[in-house]
């Protein structure tokens, strides 16, 4: 049976369409099990019926005319349970129903499987037999597994809008929701531009050659030419960042340099290679080493060292990617979006992302972050590569895609989209005003930064503070560890930039889903692994340089705050306080004369939430790192598409950790703020405040919505709110009572504004 699926799973794989699929499926399935019928059926959701959609054993004529409902029939029994019927004497159940115009005699045997793509019912599959027979659990099995096959098909079909003649209107099913991870926030409507890869390496062959210098020659042709496409990418995308985002194409750059990728082509050509398998060899050899690690920022150089070698192999074969048309309000779609495709579309027509692999600490989510541009990374399901022309949705807030959305969902989503760009408008006039409550309760709002874009954006919106700096983005954009006079004087203009508000440096944070390509760690599981001040406390060198840098940075201006990430107990906060005083000491022996700054502590690990008064006796403040946090309560990776609708920071074991956070912050004296995507929430802020954090840091967009709803409501009514919620034991119940009562006060409209949405 193993090999029979095996034949029938690529045989579908390679249908030109649905049509073609469904009827390769009840052939060969039929023959399979050596059954007299074999039947599709799909959900059409404007009728809500089941019409049969392919056979083998019924009139064909009967294909789009008989359906049942739900409640009708022994298809709507399996559709409507969601597991699959085999019945011997079928005719003897009582939901048994005969269709005449099937031609079919009165079978005895059925059954039948649901097909279900991401927990929605999209049809049934049937076998039917004469005679009486019990379909033994191999059969059975057998069934649901083609089902399951079926299921990624027809949601392919959806997106592609293959899918016609459903309904009596002659409508199908178009619209087809996939689900990403979140990579920068925002929603867009907008056509799919697909940009497949210029060539493909994978298929060049070996060659032999005697005229060695011509190849080389040709190689650095196409060598010159990608570094002058580079080069003009970077100057074009120079109104839209800062020095610092654009570093990242000098990454691509380095990489093309005589004594990197470009030195190793040319030995292999000396050899007598052509140049296109010299390519060929060294970039997979490149990829090949980067993919097998497990490190999520080290396979985001895989991908780059993969675009530069199909630009290089579009120059060699001199057969340069047709010029794409970008129409006006163009989503990019990519297997793999890198920065220099973002450089391409000209200014002012891109406004949405979709990368099928990657996740939101890829570069291509930073970038569009820096950008403001709604993305979705890791749409692993999505069949890019047959979308292209076609009406997009992305909603980058809760990393949703929509292929061929109907008129009601466009129209729903432009009014998203419309509301946001009034609403930054409106919203500009609080940038002077304090975000204080109706009671008069004072909420200090700061900013997460780390690109240089993130200092402008944050100071337009009137940002009290950075409550996170993340250290580790100077880091990533180097081929090498920065030196300490480097690092100073990017810190230096962090400082200055918002002086003589504070500013909090977190510590060098890295492993997880974000590390270094000149500093590899390979791990089983990198989340649970070396990462933030593990590997800091390992290699003292980096620490200390790093917080010398900072000090020396912060002389004159002393408003830097020092912030420890991934503290899991106090032996590892005193290590790091003891390496802290050691750096203060040096940078005074220097002649630097700059006081010790306020040093606090990262609550992300839930050990750290059952030692917070421990925690807090030690130092200044603390701080809420609620991404990690969540993640960790929840044992969910939050990059992980599969899973991230698990990952809930309104999960009431999460509000209760953090509840116990401030509660132990408080006891010792302590002020504890909280960064990270629940921080930027509006509704969530409305929350945290009245569990008394005292600042929220968060995304500089989100900054100017948090401010307004949290001055229309009184800090009294924040924590009724509060108490109702902390009574409810589920987090879908406490999203919607939180949301009606925002509504119920008339402060619904900075509620997550594509949360309305019903897709």
């Amino acid at each position: 049976m193993l090999n029979t699926l095996r034949k029938i799973v690529q045989e579908v794989n390679a249908a030109k369409d649905l049509k073609a699929a469904l009827g390769i499926i009840v052939q060969r399935v039929r023959e399979a099990m050596g059954s007299q019928v074999c039947s599709v059926y799909l959900l059409d959701p404007e009728s809500n019926r089941f019409v049969l959609m392919a056979t083998e054993g019924l009139n064909k004529k009967a294909i789009g005319k008989v359906s049942m409902a739900p409640n009708e029939g022994l298809v709507g029994l399996v559709g409507t349970r969601e597991e699959p019927l085999n019945l011997e004497h079928a005719s003897e159940h009582p939901r048994y129903r005969y269709f005449a115009e099937t031609g079919e005699e009165r079978y005895a045997s059925f059954l039948g499987a649901p097909i279900i793509h991401h927990r929605r019912v999209m049809g049934v599959l049937v076998v039917q037999q004469k005679e009486q027979r019990q379909f033994d659990e191999g059969e059975e099995a057998f069934l649901v597994t083609m089902s399951a096959q079926l299921s990624g098909v027809i949601a392919h079909a959806e997106a592609t809008g293959s899918i016609r003649g459903l309904g009596r209107q002659g409508k199908g099913i178009q619209e087809a929701k996939f689900i990403g991870v979140p990579g920068s926030p925002g929603a867009a409507v907008g056509t799919a531009v697909v940009v497949l890869p210029p060539a493909d390496l994978d298929v060049v062959p070996d060659k032999a050659v005697d005229d060695i210098a011509a190849e080389l020659e040709l190689f650095n042709a196409a060598l010159e030419g990608v570094r002058s496409d580079m080069r003009a990418l970077s100057a074009k995308m120079a109104t839209q960042l800062r020095p610092e985002e654009r570093a990242l194409f000098d990454v691509y750059l380095m990489m093309l340099e005589d004594a990197a990728l470009g030195n190793e082509v040319v030995k292999i050509i000396r050899t007598g290679q052509w140049a296109q398998g010299a390519l060929r060899h060294v970039v997979g050899e490149h990829v090949n080493r980067f993919e097998l690690m497990d490190d999520a920022y080290l396979r985001e150089r895989a991908s780059d060292v993969k675009d530069l070698g199909r630009r290089l192999l579009a120059y060699l074969q001199q057969a340069r990617q047709q010029t794409l048309v970008y129409p006006d309000n163009c989503i990019l779609v990519s297997e793999e979006l890198s920065p220099a495709m973002l450089g391409e579309v000209p200014e002012g027509k891109l406004v949405g992302l979709i990368s099928v692999q990657g996740s939101g600490n890829s570069h291509v989510a930073i970038f569009a972050r820096a950008m403001g541009i709604p993305t979705v990374m890791g749409v692993v399901d999505l069949p890019y590569s047959k979308i292209d022309g076609i009406q997009l949705i992305v909603d980058g807030y809760h990393g949703e895609v929509f292929t061929n959305p109907s008129e009601l969902l466009r129209k729903q989503y432009a009014e998203v989209v419309e509301e946001e760009r009034q609403l930054a408008q409106g919203l500009d006039a609080l940038r002077a005003l304090p975000c204080e409550t109706l009671d008069g309760h004072r909420m200090p709002l700061w900013v997460n930064t780390g690109l240089l874009a993130d200092v402008k954006r944050a100071q337009e919106r009137g940002a009290e503070g950075v409550g996170l700096y993340r250290t580790e983005v100077p880091f990533m954009i180097k081929e090498r560890f920065p030196s300490e006079k480097e690092q100073m004087v990017i810190y230096r203009e962090q400082l200055a930039a918002f002086h003589p508000l504070p500013v909090t440096m977190r510590s060098l944070d890295i492993g997880g889903d974000k590390a270094l390509s000149y500093f590899p760690i390979k791990e089983e599981n990198p989340f649970l692994g070396w990462r933030g001040i593990r590997v800091t406390l390992d290699h003292p060198e980096i620490f200390l340089v790093q917080t010398r840098a900072m000090l020396k940075a912060s002389a004159g201006l002393n408003n830097l705050r020092i912030l420890l990430p991934m503290i899991s107990g106090t032996q590892e906060l005193e290590e790091a306080l003891h390496l802290i005083h050691r750096a203060w000491g040096e940078v005074r022996d220097e002649g630097t004369d700059v006081p010790l700054p306020p040093v606090g502590v990262m609550i992300e690990i839930p050990a750290a939430v059952y030692q917070v008064r421990e925690l807090a006796r030690q130092v200044d403040f603390l701080s809420v790192g609620s991404n990690d946090l969540t993640q960790y309560l929840l044992a969910v990776d939050r990059n992980n598409p599969r899973v991230a609708d698990l990952y809930d920071f309104l999960h009431p074991a999460v509000l209760q950790a953090l509840r116990l956070v401030v509660a132990g912050a408080h006891a010792e004296g302590k002020p504890v703020s909280i960064c990270g995507e629940m921080a930027g929430d509006p509704a969530c802020a409305v929350l945290l405040m009245a569990m008394g954090f005292d600042g929220l840091s968060m995304n500089a967009t989100n900054l100017p919505k948090v401010k307004w709803l949290l001055r229309q409501l009184s800090l009294t009514k924040a924590q009724e709110l509060l108490n109702q919620v902390m009574s409810i034991d589920n987090p879908q119940v406490i999203h919607s009572t939180l949301q009606l009562a925002l509504r119920n006060l008339g402060l619904g409209r900075m509620i997550n504004p594509a949360s309305d949405i019903q897709a």
